[in-house]
């Protein structure tokens, strides 16, 4: 292998090295400059010495086919990659700021705002995921946030892509990571289970809000092993005053095995944006560790699978999507939100592991002011928040996978798509009456909806009933 051509001064492929800003244990980040691009770069140079590890060179194999594969605001744009016949190297965008590292010193954090930067953090890892990308080494110093606030996900030479070959797992039988994170099916061999990156994000949290890691700083692999059978300390435990509602959350995510975390990481951004949505169960007033006989019969009867054949992360979270069904309470005919029914439970029936959020939107007037209650004195907000409820009734989903929301807006397709973008909602299904000269002249919030929603969207009709309940248009 050639000696490394990577120095002050010198020149790669057109590009001109200035600073190193930082020496890492498996690689060097170095300021780069290059005539046809005019932003700020960083190129990444392995250790490729006498002596270093050789994981270190595989991993950078890893990064040099993943990140050129990537795309959007949540991770560093690649501009070019070297191979090691010369001299290997990744060229990244330098974005501005620091990680998330820098804020140990500040922790334990305000709830709401670890609860903020998380749900940041989660909308970035959802995003990898559809890329078919596991990161593998989530902790604070491989995450930064844009001027625009975006959460940016970096180093890549630990994760798995689930159309690349896995270098890491061809080569090696340990598993590598930063113990402190490192979900637990890990330590079997699994590597091809995106929830694993949820686990992780759940240390983080643990962390931010206690100032405390779950499983303490243990890196022998004895040590982390024991993730395997014995869970942390409720985080009420360590904080009295602990909101019930992130309990819940963060020991979902820390659950040993993967079936019970959250499904996708866009679910965990979803109730972390919503905390009031969040359904308490057992785990949110829990303040004892599960008890040594729970413990030991995990440890002699583990359920957590070994490595399997490599599973379809696409697919796993197409299983999984956030549905949003829009019902009009106040005027809605009876036989429309049937049919909105009949439709909805069709296509869960599909989706096992799907969340749905059931919208209204109280219309507000343009000018005149809007009375908070009806002519019978009920308060009309929470009056269309049961009715959502006893409309979702029949579905008969679990309240981890149901939530209701009463929007307020003067223009209901607007508020209904905004919904929809802000908490990366993956099918809209809303129905459509019969039309009329109002809604020819100034067109039906459905079709604005289905015309300029980003997402799948399913248009109910109620006469279908007639023929087969619920046939839709989708778009």
């Amino acid at each position: 292998m050639p000696k490394s051509l990577v120095k002050a001064g010198a020149e790669i492929d057109g590009y001109a090295i200035g600073e190193c800003v930082h020496a890492g244990g498996m690689a060097t980040l170095w300021t780069v400059t290059h005539p046809g691009i005019d932003v700020p770069l960083l190129m990444k140079i392995p250790r490729v010495s006498e002596g270093e590890d050789p994981a270190a060179i595989v991993s950078f194999e890893m990064e040099m086919m993943i990140l050129p594969r990537l795309a959007g605001p949540h991770v560093p744009t690649c501009f070019g990659t070297g191979d090691f016949a010369k001299q290997a190297y990744v060229v990244i965008e330098r974005i501005s700021g620091t990680t998330l590292y820098k804020r140990l010193p500040d922790l334990p954090l305000p709830y709401d705002e670890a609860r903020g930067l998380v749900a940041r953090i989660a909308t970035a890892l959802a995003d990898l995921h559809r890329q078919n990308v596991i990161h593998h080494d989530i902790k604070p110093s491989s995450i930064m946030f844009r001027d625009s606030g975006e959460a940016v996900l970096i180093d890549y030479g630990l994760s798995h892509h689930n159309h690349l070959p896995d270098l890491l797992q061809e080569e090696f039988r340990l598993p590598y990571g930063t113990a402190p994170y490192m979900a637990p099916e890990r330590l079997l061999g699994v590597r091809d289970d995106p929830r694993s990156d949820l686990f992780s994000l759940g240390v983080l949290l643990y962390f931010f809000t206690t100032g405390e890691r779950p499983f303490g700083e243990g890196e022998t692999l004895g040590a982390m092993r024991r993730r395997l059978w014995r869970d942390p300390y409720p985080p009420r435990a360590l904080r009295a005053d602990y909101p019930p509602w992130l309990q819940e959350i963060v020991l979902r995510c820390l659950e040993i095995e993967p079936v019970w975390r959250y499904p996708t990481a866009s679910q965990l951004a979803f109730d972390l944006t919503h905390p009031d949505q969040v359904k308490l169960t057992a785990r949110s007033e829990r303040l004892k560790r599960d008890p040594l006989s729970t413990a030991w019969r995990r440890r002699f009867n583990p359920t957590v699978k070994p490595a399997r054949p490599a599973s379809d992360v696409a697919a796993q979270i197409a299983s999984s999507p956030i549905v949003a069904v829009a019902l009009d309470t106040a005027e809605g005919a009876p036989e429309l939100n049937e049919a909105l029914r009949v439709t909805t439970e069709r296509i869960l029936t599909t989706l096992p592991s799907a969340r749905l959020c059931c919208l209204n939107v109280l219309k507000l007037n343009r000018i005149a002011i809007d009375q908070t209650l009806d002519e019978e004195g009920s308060n009309k907000h929470v009056d269309r928040l049961v009715a959502l409820r006893h409309w979702a009734t029949p579905l008969k989903l679990g309240d981890n996978r149901l939530s209701a929301h009463v929007l307020q807006a003067v223009d209901p397709a607007a508020a209904i798509l905004e919904f929809c973008e802000v908490n990366h909602v993956d099918h809209v299904i809303i129905g459509a009456r019969q039309n009329s000269f109002r809604r020819t002249l100034l067109g039906s919030v459905s079709s604005k909806v289905a015309s300029e929603a980003s997402c799948t969207v399913t248009v109910v009709r109620p006469q279908r009933l007639a023929g087969e309940a619920g046939e839709a248009a989708e778009g």
